[in-house]
């Protein structure tokens, strides 16, 4: 929660700065700050069944669909290309399934990114969609849990992810405006042999096949500009 009261002290201080400098005109913004909150639908990895305790049959891992919230800020290097970086939370639950379901404990799972996006239209328009697509890291947060009456935690894990979006955003003035977006990121975990494929030139060599675990996330915000 630090994090996300940060990212809210900093949209608080851009709207001071735009109150006090005056309103700009949307050609002379060059900065955009944005927060969001949202939903998000998360998958995880499948492995090979294992017997628990408890006499049922585990066959995946994953973290729960649950509520996320994001901030960002970009800088406009043209009217409609802009750069920037993007950091998302979401605040879930890991969970095991197979022949029941099982929740773990609570996880934070935490996304850094830089990204590129277009903005389609005149910076002056009322309405702008975009795409954008980035490149970062994906934090998958320690879980504390209990086994019969003792508690332990598992340990962090920080894996490479791309992220990619696309939506609209809606400018109730010059320098301020919501928006709304949906965006995919997935999350390289580990790969699984598949089996052998055989070349007469390259000889044989192990198939794997990589698995991902997915956010889909659809928010709505706020947006900035001077």
């Amino acid at each position: 929660m630090r994090m996300a009261r940060q990212a809210f002290v900093t949209c608080g201080a851009a709207t001071l700065v735009l109150a006090v400098a005056g309103p700009l005109s949307a050609q002379d913004a060059r900065v955009e700050l944005g927060a969001s909150a949202g939903w998000t639908l998360s998958d995880g990895v499948s492995f090979d069944g294992v017997i628990a305790g408890d006499g049922n049959i585990y066959t995946e891992i994953g973290p729960k669909d649950s509520a996320s919230f994001s901030a960002n800020i970009g800088f406009y290097v043209t009217p409609q290309v802009e750069v920037g970086f993007l950091w998302g939370r979401q605040k879930s639950t890991l969970e095991v399934l197979g022949t029941t379901t099982r929740e773990v404990g609570d996880q934070n799972i935490d996304n850094y990114h830089g990204y590129l996006a277009y903005n389609f239209g005149e910076p002056d328009a009322k309405a702008r969609f975009y795409v954008l697509g980035g490149a970062g890291a994906t934090r998958y947060g320690s879980v504390p849990f209990q086994i019969g009456g003792s508690s332990a935690e598992t340990s962090g894990e920080t894996q490479f992810s791309t992220t990619w979006g696309a939506g609209v955003k809606l400018y109730l003035g010059n320098n301020f405006g919501i928006k709304l977006g949906a965006r995919w990121t997935p999350t390289y975990i580990k790969s699984d042999g598949e089996g052998w494929w055989c070349d007469p030139y390259w000889g044989c060599y192990v198939v794997s096949d990589a698995q991902y675990s997915n956010q889909y996330e659809f928010s709505g915000g706020i947006v900035l500009r001077f």
